[in-house]
């Protein structure tokens, strides 16, 4: 085998730490990245895919760039689609369980994640694995003997089953089954590293004593932070609507980075940018200077992780569009066009929002109306009885971004 020119360990270890919650244990790390640098021989970095999401969001890129991290110091790659326990529904992180998926779906979700995350992680020097491959051959024999070597007590000391069970919520025995089979990933790739979520530490954790009753050297486990949304207030998620997706087009990206908070602008360049450790400082000491605008430095970040995502072109054009209706207070070039019926002659203002896609519902487009978030031909329109007349083109604004040119 030819010589990989590992990094020096403190060089990788530098890169390794960044924007890292917890490496359990650290030593250890430290002593498998000597041990690979002595035998030339990369570590497997594991990685589980969750194939119930297919959209990706900034959040799930943290984990798939500290993924990317170890592949840039000459480290193994595997990316493991979660088909098979995709068909248990894991509760990790929430105090019900997550909706299992049929094989067919967790495998075309998973072909989805894999095609967003190759915006991150070099494709290339990826290996992707289906757990179906190991965990569906199991005899029930198997998963018994597999089941005996954990016991209910740990089960229990998980979060989410502790509140369940002192909710006096129901727990199925096949979720303890859960962080089992994801053990048995660690078995099956013997994962010298395993990344994940804060949310996901309990089952790595299992990970490592399943790999040691297998007679394994365990991995190491590296947790992730949880971004926070773009309210500033609860975790990235499409639930919560406060998500700045990978694949997004540029403007959104652009947007909704200009959106957050100012305190989270550190956060998210250290998490979600590729940015150096010295670009990291300088950005922190401007930030923590009186004379330097915030808001520059968020145009900054809103640009790097459009070019990340698209190219400079669209960061700059993205820029130069937001800056035209924000700033400037101009109509976009392009927008949408609507048409309307001949036959209807006018419409209630909740009744146009919904029709012309600015809204899902009208309980949402009476907020956005009571909210001042809504103008037609540049007039705020704060009534939400108000009927609108339909007998010439107009130019509808709901909320910050969303324009609709309304022709008959």
């Amino acid at each position: 085998m030819a010589k990989l020119n590992f990094p020096p360990i403190n060089e990788q270890m530098d890169l390794i730490k960044r924007g890292v919650f917890e490496i359990i244990p650290e030593e250890e790390l430290v002593r498998k990245l000597e041990k690979s640098s002595k035998e030339n021989k990369p570590l497997n970095i594991k990685l589980g895919c969750d194939p119930s999401r297919p959209d990706l969001h900034i959040g799930h890129s943290v984990v798939l760039r500290k993924l990317a991290q170890f592949q840039s110091l000459g480290h193994q790659a595997i990316l493991i689609i979660g088909d098979f326990t995709g068909m248990i529904g894991d509760p990790s992180g929430r105090n019900v369980t997550r909706p299992a998926l049929t094989l067919e779906a967790t495998r075309v979700n998973g072909q989805s994640y894999f095609e967003q995350a190759s915006k991150i992680i070099d494709p290339q020097s990826t290996k992707i694995v289906y757990n179906s491959e190991w965990l569906s051959k199991m005899s029930f024999e198997d998963v018994i003997k597999l089941a005996s070597k954990y016991t209910v007590a740990r089960m229990i000391e998980r979060d989410d089953f502790t509140k369940r069970f002192k909710a006096g919520e129901p727990i199925s025995v096949h979720e303890f089954l859960y962080p089992l089979a994801q053990a048995m990933d660690s078995v099956a790739i013997k994962s010298d590293v395993e990344l994940g979520g804060t949310d996901q530490k309990f089952n790595l954790l299992v990970g490592r004593d399943i790999q040691r009753e297998f007679g394994l050297e365990p991995q190491i486990i590296l947790t992730m932070p949880l971004i926070v949304g773009t309210d500033g207030v609860e975790k990235m998620s499409k639930s919560y609507n406060n998500y700045i997706g990978i694949s997004d087009t540029a403007k959104d990206i652009f947007g909704k980075t200009l959106s957050i908070p100012d305190s989270l602008i550190m956060n998210y360049y250290e998490l979600a940018t590729d940015i150096s450790n010295a670009e990291l400082n300088k950005i922190k000491q401007q930030l923590e200077d009186k004379n330097v605008n915030p808001r520059d430095i968020k145009r900054q970040l809103a640009r790097t992780l459009v070019r990340m995502y698209h190219n400079e072109q669209a960061a700059v054009e993205a820029q130069e569009e937001f800056d035209k209706i924000f700033i400037k207070k101009e109509i976009p070039d392009e927008i949408p066009e609507f048409r309307i019926d001949d036959n209807i002659s006018e419409l209630g203002i909740l009744d146009l929002i919904v029709k012309t896609n600015c809204a899902p519902s009208k309980g949402e487009a009476r907020r956005l109306v009571a909210q001042g978030g809504v103008s037609l031909d540049g007039e705020k329109i704060e009534d939400i009885a108000a009927v609108i007349s339909l007998n010439k083109e107009s130019i509808l604004k709901v909320g910050k971004r969303k324009f609709v040119k309304i022709i008959k």
